[in-house]
This record gives structure tokens, sequence and C-alpha cells, in this order.
């Protein structure tokens, strides 16, 4: 049932929003003349590498000069990009990747191989669900780019402080999802390019009755910062990375 509705959005979203994809193509190739979309590398279901496609919202090889996480202040990001960025506009380009079946329009969020190199025994189920375009996480840390400005090594923060609170949602809805939660995230998603307010609240709503504990509640609910933590199925904080 969910990869008919995958399907079936994928193809309507692409329809209707190829107007608005194409001007925004042409003023990312017209700011320097390089290819519009990022294609990068991510790891899908089981363990297989896939080509993500996005609209590309920082500098042309942009990999080379700096890690996979950023915070609002990197360099790299264009100004056209931080427009993108702010509207999610980049990640539409992934309802072709959900037409040819590498993703979903719901589900833990794609990683980088080095990234998955990193997970726990129990972080590797994520590897059992297809990635998502979104889910509560995406939701929830959709200010993510906010909480990692400033930091030496934004790679290193995001595993400390958003890496654990994430995996674990995103473990919640592989476990937990159903058809009907599948559809309020992809509402409550649209609703978050309107207010942020009302998006993070139906996301809590949705984990809530989905069985999270009460501690993840509570950093979901984003009241406060997240605080550093261990990652599912870990004892220790994160204190080096390995981007091998």
């Amino acid at each position: 049932m969910r990869r008919l509705l995958d399907i079936l959005a994928s193809v309507a979203g692409l329809i209707l929003l190829s107007p608005v994809l194409i001007v925004i193509c042409l003023i990312i190739w017209l700011r320097d003349f390089h290819n519009p979309f990022y294609v990068a590398q991510r790891v899908g279901r089981g363990g297989r590498e896939f080509r993500m496609l996005k609209l590309r919202s920082m500098v042309a090889d942009a990999d080379r000069i700096g890690g996979s996480s950023s915070g609002v202040d990197d360099s790299r990001i264009t100004w056209i990009g931080r427009h993108i960025r702010r509207f999610k506009l980049d990640e539409f380009g992934q309802l072709w990747n959900v037409l040819k079946g590498d993703m979903s329009l719901v589900g833990p969020r794609p990683q980088i191989a080095w990234a998955v190199k990193e997970y726990t025994s129990v972080e590797r189920r994520l590897l059992e669900a297809r990635p998502g375009i979104t889910d509560p996480a995406s939701i929830i840390f959709s200010d993510q780019d906010s909480i990692l400005t400033g930091a030496e090594d934004p790679d290193l923060l995001y595993s400390q402080i958003i890496r654990p609170w994430k995996n674990r949602l995103a473990l919640l809805y592989v476990d937990q999802g159903c058809v009907l939660s599948y559809c309020e995230i992809v509402l409550a998603t649209l609703a978050g390019m309107a207010s942020r307010r009302i998006s993070l609240a139906w996301a809590n709503s949705i984990v809530a009755r989905l069985g999270a504990d009460t501690e993840l509640l509570r950093v979901s609910r984003r009241d406060e910062p997240p605080p550093a933590a261990p990652p599912p199925g870990a004892s220790v904080l994160v204190t080096r990375i390995e981007r091998t």
C-alpha cells in the first residue's frame, strides 16, 4: 500500500512542481554554470548504495572542501541555496528517487557510507526499511542547520546531539509506523513549509501515538536544546568520527 502511495504521490509531485523546479534549476545554473542538481551517494535499504538527487544549495564540489553536516553559517551555501534550504526545496529532487523505488516519501533519512559504518547494531535496523524524504525526526530536527551553526566539527556535533535522537525517532517509525502515520507525516511535513510550530506539534502527537518513551517525547518537544547522548545501542558518547 505504501509503495502505491509513493508512486502516485511522486508522479503527481513531479508533474505539479515541474514549473517551479525548472525555474529554480535555471537560477542555480546561471549562478555558476554548473549542474543544478547535487547527486549524492547514499546507503539505502539492505545496505545498497544509490544515487540520491537534490537541488544543489552549495557551491560546486562542496564535498571536497568540507564535511557532510553544515550549519547555516557554512560558507559553501550559496545565496539561492539559503532560500532553497529554508523552504526545503532541495528535497523535491528526491521525488525521482521515490518513483524509481530507491526511496519512500516517509522513512529514515539515507546516510553516506562512512556514517553507516559508524552505526551500532541497533541503528543498522534502519537499513531494513526503504529510506525516505521525510519522517518524524526530519520534522522535529528541521532546524538542524541552526543547531550546528558555529560548530568546529559539525559532523561530530551531529553525532553527539542530533544522531542519538533522530535515529531513535527513526527506529520508532520503522517499528511502529503504518499507512495512517505515513499520511500524517507527509501532511505534517507540508504544514512545516507554512508553520514550524504546527508541524512540530503534529509530529509530536504522531510519535506519542507510536509509543515514544518519556525521554524521547521530552527531547522531541524541542523546548530546550537537545542534550548530548550515546547513539541507540551504545553506552558512551561519540568522541571521534572516522570519515573513511
